[in-house]
């Protein structure tokens, strides 16, 4: 005799696969910015006039840098950037919708897109402000000059940060670390305090190593005037203007943004290279690794910018009043009259 077959249930696995509830919409793919198609996204608009402009900026820009130089290769030049800067522009938002639809952890837009936004913005801010001025030029004293470029760059800087990561609520001002006066607050800046010292001297190292190797000492992006005003309105513009626009981008958003997708030393490190990069050439850029890598940990280990932004504002008096001492001694520096640097086309 054979036994009975076990019953029909008793065949299934102890334990079934589960099933996905056709119900259930599978999550989507984040279209990326080099996915040239506009199906399936949610803002196709953005995304094709984004590139549109980023294009035919580009376009514009070529065509004037072999043009040379004269009237209608600054004319180029200015239509150039404005395409740059609307495209780039609305590239993060394009970005921002497709990852926030996507449900990615990170729901904005890249730092290296929003950084490049803000050089091409800040270009076309040095047309729309420098070119004016061109006439009174001569009368305008270089360090008011270079005052006022800097007070322009870091409205450009906020602005775009304002526009392409607050407005969309991507992250928020004391999201990024600019919170209010309070215990952390003030643990932060004496953080920034206590590492400034070492950090300078860690680049003074490094700066001569970097300046004995290559035989070249990098330019300061303010050189030297010889006179106490100059001093005193570089220092404003360099040491606390500066280091106010430059944290909330690298640390502020930046590192904020990529801790999210890489962890924090993946953030720091990023973050640091962008850095880096924008304060190149060779030497001036090796010698902000340190810097960079210094603040980047501080603002992760207390959560606010305001101690790695007075680490940032000592470091610069250093480096400013360092080089203006230098210029002292060298006696190159004579007080005249110099145009704005707003124009780099233009400028002496």
């Amino acid at each position: 005799m054979t036994e009975p077959s076990p019953p029909e249930d008793d065949l299934l696995p102890t334990n079934p696969v589960p099933q996905p509830d056709p119900t259930t919409p599978a999550p989507s793919r984040t279209l990326g910015l080099t996915d040239l198609t506009i199906e399936g996204r949610r803002a196709p608009a953005l995304f094709v006039v984004g590139w549109l402009g980023v294009l035919i900026g580009t376009g514009l820009l070529a065509i004037g840098l072999m043009g040379g130089t004269g009237h209608a290769a600054d004319v180029l030049s200015l239509a150039a950037s404005a395409a740059l800067s609307l495209g780039l522009v609305l590239l993060c938002g394009s970005q921002t919708i497709e990852r926030r639809t996507a449900g990615a952890t990170y729901a904005g837009p890249s730092p290296v897109l929003v950084f490049l936004a803000i050089i091409a913005t800040s270009r076309l801010a040095g047309y729309v402000v420098g070119v004016p001025l061109l006439a009174v030029a001569e009368s305008v004293p270089r360090p008011l000059g270079d005052l006022l470029a800097v007070i322009v760059q870091a409205v450009v800087f906020l602005g775009v940060v304002r526009l392409t990561v607050v407005g969309p609520g991507v992250l928020s001002w004391s999201g990024m670390g600019l919170e209010r006066l309070g215990g952390n607050v003030l643990r932060s800046l004496l953080g920034g305090a206590v590492f400034a010292g070492p950090v300078i001297l860690v680049t003074s190292v490094i700066a001569f190593v970097a300046v004995q190797a290559v035989g070249v000492v990098p330019p300061s992006p303010l050189p030297p005037t010889g006179t106490p005003t100059g001093l005193i309105l570089h220092l404003l513009a360099g040491a606390v203007i500066a280091p106010f626009y430059e944290e909330v981008l690298f640390r502020g958003f930046a590192l904020n943004a990529w801790r999210q997708t890489f962890g924090a030393r993946g953030a720091i490190v990023r973050s640091s290279i962008l850095f880096v990069l924008a304060h190149m050439p060779f030497v001036g850029g090796v010698v902000r690794i340190p810097i960079a890598l210094a603040l980047g940990w501080l603002y992760v280990r207390t959560g606010s910018l305001w101690g790695p932004m007075l680490a940032h504002v000592l470091i610069n008096s250093v480096n400013l009043r360092t080089i203006a001492h230098h210029d002292a001694r060298l006696d190159q520096g004579d007080g005249r009259m110099q145009p704005p640097k707003l124009v780099s086309r233009r400028r002496e």
